[in-house]
């Protein structure tokens, strides 16, 4: 396996990163300080587009008080003509963006009350967010979007995926959220459905110190009952305190025989990471932060720090029905009722410094997340196979542990007039480690008097007495270990002149690199005895910290068969449950663009570049041969926008994108969900996607702060990759793999309007006050394309199919033909209706969320010959949350209070399949409980 690079502190002192301009932002109403850049002009006023005031009006005064941050790649903001600057939806600005775009400023964040990225993004138009804080663009999976911070790409720490998971990054260190769903050819290549790019804060406009706390309950959770587990002291703060550490013989054993043996067993942890206890008191949710910012003159600039720190602890307790099924008409053939309680504990921190001088900007960035979930599970399941016939009892004691680091260095600088040049460097780890996920499995026996376990809430299903399973249905005592750690090095540089002339005339050009390389490693275990046999009666009765106590292990003291050395406990690597257990990747990218934008006639402007981008990227598992893909591409894109009237205008877009399979779609390494409880396997035969892209939107700019926006979209998709389900045998519950399809389409349509009243009309007393309204709706339709065109199967190497080659079988043999893509709701709507009162910095809106129904999860495919089962389906539902924010003078201080209540509609959440006589079979389904949480910031 890779050793660690030991360059990246060299090129930390190196490189540059670069920062555009950043314009002037102030903070939501109440708010703490934010930052600020020096005064820039505003949009330049071009052709038809005569409603855009000048630079010293007052319109455009207010325009840049309320201006969101945005650092990106290969762009001038100084100007405001080639990237967006919008603080709340400036109209002004909006129109003279290149690209079709949305942004969520600080205030936008404010006003929905989010405290994650990931639920703020879901408020806009086309996004949904799926899972653990995955953001879908337009219906397009994760895989098609890719998250940047400051304009450079960062790492996921969540081994099933490549992309960053944005629930991870707290509002509180984001100043700005990007969304640009047209390509421009200054971004990465793999551009499916749009780039988020998060900005973080910059400098202060001038000193400030700001504590805040916040306490909430989930009506679901907090004070009732739940399964926890000790584990360790500050497990608290998402930190254990070394009762988790995986001894060497642990990492060593693939290199042996793969058997630990009974001393050793005996030297793990035990009691604090095995039994699972009951909770009949669940705590409430908490949070806390400090914020801090200096400002001062340095040399002719100005200099500043931004420091963020926060940490949270989360409960969340889901009373979930699984069910699957293998018959033609849903008759159910596994039916668990698992009870599952997530502490969740996060903390992070932000270290900015600023430099400003003349029209130059430095600047260095520092982030850190840090993501725990420690579970507990009880399920009582019934399951069809179970050769003593009472229910079974499985428990589960699980920790999952998320790191993400990233620094960053900026530069951009502007040494003429007409001269802009910008250069970037970074430097990005992540980790993720889950150590003693820990799986034992008892039948529940009617005939015993051992209480080891209560029935499970909610189950239905009594589970007096515990017996250890050893049926085929699965292993009784497992355990497992795994660790992820991804370094991510990326740099670019970019130019941009603007040539003299009677008309707006701009040429740029930049180069970019960057490198991934991954280390992905996972050790499943069996608990078995020497001769290769289960624990013996009685110890297989023993509750788990029993069961696994040095007097058990060194053979069952009071076993009624087999001697003491006969019935020896050892750990044995499970080759079976894991494919291979270990692989490393890499990513290797270089690529270069060139671009022009021009206005060629009054009121018509266009901006054409082609992008050259080649990537070699390899996946290598242990023991087995590599996966390599050499690619190179051409990728143009282009962008008309014609402002017809003084406020309207048309914009075309068009443009070749491509999507590649990630990591652990390449790595044939078994991997389950924490969130959907599914097993996940790679496939070493999948390719690059390519994506045709073509886009109209109409945009009326009505009044100042507010538009009215349509837009029709269309993309087609070649060798788009897609869930498989299977059953990979009898016996096993369903696991999902990865192929790709001939082709897919997609299109649909979007629609937005924003409208501020103000309630002066209605009295004097009114002034200052308005009320706010925000919609959009987003339509999507896709069709994936399945043929008989061979495509790779998910059944082997070994297995050959409809007369294709050996790892191949033909697609409509795994897919429906006109199926839709995974993901992708027909429906989306959000809406926004709030109050606001500047002068008394009150705040207060009501948000409401639809999504329609989406596909998670295929269903078993017709690999085996005896037809479909139906899709997995989620049914969002809708969802309506109430925020509220005012700022209040206490003995000469600031303060700002919040309330929140979300899921006020109760929807619960469900997956499940439906067949063709109405029968559902839940897949997934518990009840998600009311949030209601109160808190404050005091700002000095």
């Amino acid at each position: 396996m890779r050793q660690r690079t030991a360059y990246a502190s060299l090129l930390l002192l190196t490189t540059f990163m670069v920062a555009p301009a950043a314009l002037a932002q102030t903070a939501p109403s109440g708010g703490a300080p934010t930052p600020a850049a020096p005064p820039q002009a505003g949009p330049a006023t071009t052709g038809a587009d005569a409603s855009t005031p000048d630079a010293s009006s007052p319109d455009a005064q207010a325009d840049a008080d309320q201006a969101a941050e945005v650092s990106a790649p290969g762009v001038d903001t100084s100007a405001g003509e080639d990237i967006i600057v919008v603080g709340r939806n400036i109209p002004n600005s909006v129109r003279s963006t290149a690209q079709v775009i949305n942004v969520v400023s600080s205030a936008d964040i404010a006003r929905t009350g989010e405290g994650d990225i990931a639920g703020a993004l879901n408020r806009v138009t086309g996004l949904s967010v799926v899972g653990n804080g995955y953001v879908f663009v337009r219906g397009l999976g994760d895989r098609y979007s890719s998250a940047l911070l400051n304009g450079s790409p960062l790492p996921s720490p969540e081994p099933l995926r490549r992309t960053v998971p944005l629930d991870i990054f707290p509002t509180s260190i984001v100043g700005s959220a990007l969304v640009q769903k047209t390509y421009s050819v200054n971004y990465p290549g793999e551009f499916g459905g749009g780039v988020i790019n998060l900005t973080t804060k910059a400098i202060p406009d001038e000193n400030f110190l700001t504590i805040g706390a916040s306490g909430g309950i989930d009506t679901q959770t907090t004070g009732k009952f739940g399964y926890t587990y000790y584990g360790s002291k500050s497990d608290w703060l998402g930190y254990d305190s070394g009762e988790r550490d995986v001894p060497g013989f642990i990492k060593n054993a693939p290199n042996g025989s793969g058997v630990i043996p009974t001393a050793q067993v005996a030297q793990l942890s035990n009691a604090r990471t095995t039994l699972l206890q009951q909770n009949f008191d669940i705590p409430a949710n908490w949070s806390g932060t400090v914020d801090v910012g200096l400002v001062g003159d340095l040399g002719g600039g100005r200099v500043g720090m931004i420091a963020t720190g926060g940490v949270s602890n989360t409960w969340r307790t889901r009373a979930t029905t699984q069910q699957d099924t293998v018959s033609a008409n849903g008759a159910l053939r596994n039916d668990f009722n698992t009870l599952i309680t997530d502490n969740r504990a996060v903390v992070n921190g932000l270290l900015g410094f600023g430099y400003e001088f003349d029209r130059n900007r430095i600047r260095w960035t520092n982030v850190y997340i840090h993501d725990t979930l420690k579970q507990a599970r009880g399920s009582a399941a019934t399951v069809y196979n179970n050769s003593v016939g009472d229910p079974i009892f499985f428990q589960n004691t699980n920790w999952f542990e998320r790191q993400l680091i990233e620094t960053q260095l900026v530069g951009e600088f502007k040494p003429i007039d007409d001269l802009s040049v910008d250069v970037r460097g970074a430097y990005a780890n992540s980790q993720r480690n889950s150590p003693y996920e820990r799986q034992f499995i008892y039948n529940c026996a009617t005939n015993l008097n051992i209480r080891v376990n209560e029935p499970v809430v909610g189950s239905g299903v009594n589970c007096p007495g515990v017996w250890q399973s050893s049926n085929s249905f699965g292993r009784p005592a497992t355990v497992v270990f795994s660790e992820l750690d991804e370094d991510l090095y990326s740099g670019q540089a970019d130019l941009s002149y603007k040539l003299p002339g009677d008309r707006p005339f701009t040429l740029s050009a930049g180069y970019y690199y960057s490198q991934n390389e991954r280390t992905s490693i996972r050790l499943p275990f069996t608990y078995q005895t020497g001769t290769g046999g289960a624990i013996p009666f009685p110890c297989n009765l023993f509750r788990p910290d029993f069961l696994l106590s040095p007097e058990v292990l060194a053979g069952c003291p009071v076993a009624t068969s087999g001697t003491a050395a006969d019935n020896a406990v050892q750990l044995r690597l499970d080759a079976g449950l894991n494919g291979s257990f270990a692989y490393d990747a890499s990513l290797l990218i270089h690529a270069g663009y060139v671009q022009a934008e021009a206005e060629a006639i009054d009121g018509v402007r266009a901006i054409i570049g082609v992008r050259y981008e080649t990537a070699k990227q390899v996946v290598t598992p242990l023991g087995a041969a590599s996966t390599r893909l050499n690619n190179d591409y051409f990728l143009p894109a282009a962008t008309l926008t014609w402002n017809f009237a003084s406020d309207m205008q048309l914009r075309l877009a068009a443009a070749k994108t491509i999507a590649r399979p990630q990591f652990r779609e390449l790595a044939p390494q078994a991997f389950r969900d924490f969130e959907s409880d599914r097993l996940f396997l790679g496939n070493q035969r999948l390719q690059d996607s390519e994506l045709y892209n073509l886009e109209a939107r109409y945009e009326w700019f009505f009044d100042r702060d507010q538009r009215l926006t349509a837009a029709g979209f269309y993309k087609e998709i070649n060798r788009p990759i897609e869930q498989v389900g299977f059953y990979p045998s009898t016996d096993a519950r369903l696991q999902t793999g990865f192929t790709y399809l001939p082709k897919a389409t997609l299109w649909g349509g979007e629609f937005e309007v924003q409208k501020f009243v103000p309630l002066d009309f209605i009295s004097d007393g009114m002034a200052g006050k308005r009320a706010v309204f925000i919609a959009n709706y987003t339509y999507t339709q896709s069709k994936i394309t399945a043929n008989s065109e061979c495509v790779p199967t998910v059944l082997g190497e070994s297995v050959s199919l409809g007369g294709c080659a050996p790892g191949f079988a033909p697609a409509n043999l795994q897919f429906r033909d006109g199926a839709p893509l995974t993901g992708q709701s027909d429906h989306l709507v959000n809406l926004q209706i709030g109050y606001e009162d500047k002068e008394n910095a009150t705040q207060a809106t009501l948000l409401f969320n639809y999504a329609s129904e989406r596909v998670t999860n295929r269903g078993p495919s017709n690999l085996s010959g005896v037809g479909f089962q139906p899709d997995i389906v989620e049914k969002p539902g809708i969802r309506l949350d109430f925020v509220a924010r005012q700022t209040v003078d206490f003995m000469g201080t600031r303060v700002e209070l919040k309330g929140e209540a979300r899921n006020l509609t109760g929807t619960s959440y469900q997956e499940r399949q439906t067949f063709e006589d109405g029968q559902e079979v839940f897949i997934n389904r518990f009840q998600q409980g009311r949030t209601f949480t109160l808190g404050a910031a005091v700002t000095f």
